[in-house]
């Protein structure tokens, strides 16, 4: 029976305030209206975005939301004007957006479309209403994706249609994690062959950058994480060198300058912890070396170093979605996948039920946890 024009009543993981354990309940998901696609969501990655904005410190969280953003899932149906995906279609939805008509679309430079961003951080669809009840109150929208939902609505910018062959269980984690780190080595960095890098912070994203470093050849890739657990699968993907910072009693920076002849030439954090990012900042060769934040810090925390490190030829960087836009480079990193010259299986360390959601942020406080993955739904 089909279900398109119909209001659908599904399962959905709502976090009703910051803080507080997320709770499985029965939803309203309204049909999509023009320029907007229902996608049936099957699995969704636990990314520690989703944890930072249950936990308070996310400027931009709103209660009660439905939380996710790393989902993959097939277009259950699709509202007037859509063009570039159809009902039944293998889709992952973008919490970046690719409209490929606004400022920042046409300037080349950038992949951090605005056409709905000021809706997405207030929970909202382009017209500023939301897709979901619950008992009939409203329940916000998550970076407009909400993927801890069997349903859920999104704007046609922020959706890709990918090849339907691989299982959207591992390409789920394309919608976030992998691409954010591999995509800040390979397109925002742009690391060259035979580089040195370090990289603070070894989970999801940071092997993802580890990875993509040496995709690109970097001679010398220096995992760095308090967790002496992670050196095994660092060096998996691709880390030359782990370093325990509580190894050594002088600051990571001095110990990596000293070991690297001067500093290297690219760092990355990710940590979100600005401490850390000052760390891998001076951490760079004076003259050429490049630092590229990828973490989120917390709500009102700022970076400081002194100006003469910049000065010297330093150059602080940021990234967002490793500066990948969706609908343009997401089918090409699919068929990297596809080919086996990109690892995305090898990140999936655990797996749940949707009801096991909590299980699942639990698991990712482990240290033992790359990436949890929901299953929400069977095809």
């Amino acid at each position: 029976m089909s279900t398109t024009g119909q209001v659908i009543k599904c399962r959905a993981a709502i976090a009703w305030e910051a803080g507080k354990p997320l709770s499985l309940e029965e939803i309203e998901v309204a049909p999509p209206k023009a320029h907007e696609v229902r996608i049936k969501i099957l699995y969704s990655g636990v990314c520690h975005t989703d944890d930072y904005t249950l936990s308070g410190s996310d400027p931009e969280g709103v209660f009660p939301s439905i939380l996710g953003h790393e989902g993959g899932g097939i277009v259950e149906s699709i509202g007037e004007g859509v063009t570039d995906v159809a009902v039944g279609d293998h889709v992952i939805p973008l919490y970046t957006a690719e409209c490929r008509k606004c400022k920042f679309c046409l300037s080349g430079k950038t992949n951090l479309c605005q056409s709905v961003r000021a809706t997405q951080g207030r929970g909202l669809m382009p017209d500023e209403t939301t897709r979901f009840t619950c008992n009939g109150k409203p329940i916000y929208h998550y970076m407009g994706c909400s993927t801890f939902s069997e349903y859920t609505v999104v704007a046609d910018v922020s959706v890709v249609r990918v090849d339907p062959k691989p299982s959207l269980q591992k390409l789920c984690l394309l919608g976030c994690g992998v691409t954010t780190g591999f995509g800040a080595a390979t397109k925002t960095a742009k690391v060259t062959e035979g580089s040195t890098v370090a990289i603070f912070g070894m989970g999801c994203v940071g092997l993802s950058v580890a990875q993509g470093a040496a995709y690109n050849k970097a001679s010398r890739i220096i995992a760095i994480d308090t967790n002496p657990g992670k050196e095994k699968i660092a060096r998996e993907f691709g880390a030359t060198d782990f370093i325990n910072p509580k190894d050594h009693n002088k600051p990571i920076q001095q110990v990596l300058v000293e070991l690297t002849d001067g500093g290297l030439d690219y760092t990355f954090d990710c940590t979100g912890n600005v401490e850390v990012m000052r760390a891998a900042l001076e951490a760079c060769h004076k003259g050429w070396g490049e630092s590229i934040i990828i973490g989120v810090a917390a709500a009102g925390k700022e970076i400081a170093t002194r100006p003469f490190q910049l000065v010297t030829g330093r150059v602080w960087r940021g990234s967002a979605f490793g500066g990948v836009k969706g609908k343009t480079d997401m089918p090409k990193l699919v068929q990297e996948y596809v080919d086996g010259k990109l690892k995305v299986d090898e990140f999936v360390t655990h797996t749940f039920d949707l009801q096991e959601i909590n299980k699942a942020f639990e698991a990712m406080h482990s240290g033992t946890c790359i990436r949890a993955v929901l299953t929400l739904q069977s095809e």
